[in-house]
Order: structure tokens, then C-alpha cells, then sequence
């Protein structure tokens, strides 16, 4: 099994994914973004994005399909949640909300504060999207009420995928995404070895 990585990227789910399973993986850091720097590597993923994962004849390319892919594919493991728990639909949707929902105003904020070269960056464009997200995030606080995780009383792969979000969150400067419970949930993931050995790599 080979992970495709950039430092900081939505790869690092991934990473941490993996880290958490214990699994046997060969990890390749790439400089971001990959398609400008290493045109190669569209020949392993044409999209030239990060994550790629490489597992024997499946190749996937979505970082909380990785993710979710990893809990089936090599559990069971209390990462993921099974059909027969009251809490499925919930992890489902925790994981699909972390990039449909979350991550998506994000890297609109990146493009138009960071990567567009200074003559073509958008303040405003930066600003709404930035609202955008944290009306959005609000979503989190609340679902972090009277819990210590996201669903099934436990830390689970949505944990991983709605964390990144936060992560990212950070990298830009949205400050205002740590509220109260969050900030005690983000406290209690980073002092996971697993997350340590994650950003280490």
C-alpha cells in the first residue's frame, strides 16, 4: 500500500488514518502542489492531486473515501461504524460534510489569499468564504455538545476527516473556528500518538 502526500494537505486524514490502524504502508511527500512541481505524478493520479492511494489494483483518490475505505477494507476497528450501530448515519454524514461542506469554502479562501498571484487575489472572495465556512462550522460546535466526539461515543474516522477541517482552518488564520467545545475536542485528538507520528511524517 503507497500514500501520495503533501505536507499539511487533506492527505494528512490519511496519514493519520493509517497511523491510527497500525498499518504497513510506504508514504511518498510530494512538494505542493504536485502538478506543478512533479509532472510525473499524473501518471499515478491524472487529477494531479493529493491523497493518491495505491493498494494493489484500487486506486483512490478522495482523502475521507480513504478513510472510510481503510475502516471496511482492513477493520474491524472502533474507527469506523458499522450499519448495526444507532450512530451510522450520523458517521456517514460527518464524513461526507467534512469536505462537501467544510472543506470546500476553505480552499477558495487558500486560492484567493495564497496561491493566485498577488494581481489576482480576491479580498472579497476570501472574506464571504470565510463567513461561509464558519456559518457551516457552527454545525460542529453544536454536534460536539455533551460529547467528546463527533458520534458513536467514541473517536472514529469522522473525528480524523472533521478534524482536518480544523487543521486547515488554523493554517488560515480562521482563529474564529475555535469555539469552546471544539477547542476541547481538538485538545483531546492531538494528544493522539497516532496524530503526533502523523504530523512528524
Amino acid at each position: 500500500m503507497k500514500l501520495y502526500h503533501c505536507q499539511g494537505a487533506r492527505s494528512l486524514r490519511c496519514v493519520w488514518a493509517l497511523e491510527e490502524m497500525g498499518l504497513d504502508y510506504a508514504l511518498e511527500t510530494l512538494k505542493f502542489p504536485p502538478r506543478v512541481f512533479d509532472k510525473s505524478y499524473k501518471e499515478v493520479n491524472p487529477l494531479g492531486t493529493v491523497p493518491c492511494l495505491v493498494d494493489g489494483a484500487v486506486k483512490m483518490t478522495e482523502s475521507a473515501g480513504i478513510c472510510e475505505y481503510l475502516g471496511v477494507k482492513y477493520g474491524p476497528t472502533p474507527l469506523a461504524v458499522t450499519p448495526e450501530e444507532a450512530d451510522y448515519g450520523l458517521y456517514l454524514n460527518w464524513l461526507h460534510r467534512s469536505d462537501a461542506t467544510l472543506l470546500f469554502p476553505q480552499t477558495l479562501v487558500f486560492r484567493y489569499s495564497a496561491l493566485e498571484p498577488e494581481e489576482r487575489r480576491q479580498p472579497q472572495v476570501v472574506e464571504d468564504y470565510k463567513k461561509w465556512f464558519l456559518g457551516r462550522w457552527r454545525s460542529v460546535e453544536a454536534g460536539l455538545d455533551g460529547r467528546n466526539y463527533l458520534c458513536a461515543d467514541r473517536f472514529t474516522m469522522a473525528d480524523i476527516c472533521v478534524g482536518y477541517a480544523l487543521y486547515f482552518a488554523d493554517t488560515l488564520g480562521i482563529k474564529e473556528a475555535m469555539t469552546p467545545n471544539v477547542e476541547k475536542w481538538w485538545t483531546r485528538l492531538t494528544a493522539r500518538a497516532a496524530y503526533q507520528r502523523a504530523i512528524e511524517k
